[in-house]
């Protein structure tokens, strides 16, 4: 975890939050300690406890006790965590604690879904790009945390040439030419299909990795049988937990889904003072 890059962010978080300052608590407060339960109310997988103790170690005399690991089930009525000490410092960063562990441990449980599904297979489940501007870094982390895998995190860590792309340079074999020209050999390159063709097209210019893109699961057999492990398989488009499994036929790397990310559904989580 690059601890410098995540405490920079939660500052922005609670910087956009308190903005010149909350103005409720310093009405109230004088100087109380208090002590609160973070409780859950239904089930899940929790993500996002080492985040919550940096919030409070960024504000202050807050001592943050998880009773649960990270990546570890929960029940509804669970205690996650045990909080005590200044009782201001609990007030500011109640919101932003609890808004990330109900975002990262709702996709955590959405991810681990998926790779209960995949059990069996050698298919790995893995995240796109699909995520809320500025909160990346978390998000890609809760998938990782519900033990699915991260796709390329940017622009710059992988080529991926898609339908654009290729408008752009004219064909398949064109782009993959011209990022040969300027781009490190380090990297590598996978490129996007939408049909037969340009599977032959794709493995004909050597790529690394090959995406099918909205193909079907007879689609993606016969693609599969062209390719005879010559690149890398991945299968994308409209991915769900309803038919993931259609899509994990032999031969298939990798099933990538922004459905994880964008479709995760909040968890039920509350923080109460006692």
């Amino acid at each position: 975890m690059n601890e410098i890059l995540v405490k920079e962010k939660l500052k922005e978080f609670l910087l956009e939050d308190i903005g010149t300052g909350d103005i409720t608590t310093e009405g109230i407060y004088r100087g109380e300690k208090a002590k609160a339960v973070i409780k859950t109310k239904e089930e899940g997988v929790l993500a996002g406890a080492p985040f919550v103790e940096m919030v409070f170690e960024i504000l202050g005399g807050v001592s943050v006790e998880f009773k649960k690991r990270e990546g570890e089930v929960f029940e509804k009525g669970e205690i996650l965590a045990i909080l005590e000490g200044d009782a201001k410092s609990l007030l500011i960063g109640e919101r932003l604690s609890l808004n990330i562990l109900q975002r990262l441990s709702g996709i955590a449980t959405t991810a681990r879904k998926f790779v209960e599904k995949l059990k069996g297979t050698n298919v790995k489940i893995l995240d796109t790009r699909k995520t809320t501007p500025g909160f990346r870094y978390f998000e890609k982390y809760a998938v990782r945390i519900g033990g699915g895998t991260n796709h390329r995190f940017g622009l710059y860590d992988m080529v991926l040439i898609k339908d654009n792309h290729k408008r752009v340079a004219g064909s398949i074999k064109e782009a993959v030419k011209r990022v040969r020209e300027r781009i490190s050999p380090v990297y590598k390159i996978e490129v996007e299909v939408e049909n037969l063709e340009e599977v032959e097209e794709a493995l004909s210019a050597g790529v690394d990795v090959i995406m099918l893109d909205n193909f079907t699961p007879e689609e993606v057999k016969r693609a599969v049988e062209i390719i005879k492990g010559r690149a890398l398989v991945e299968v994308s488009g409209n991915i769900t937990l309803d038919n993931v499994l259609d899509y994990a036929v032999e031969g298939v790397d990798f099933i990538s889904s922004g459905a994880i990310v964008h479709s995760s559904r909040w968890l039920d989580i509350s923080l109460k003072f006692l």
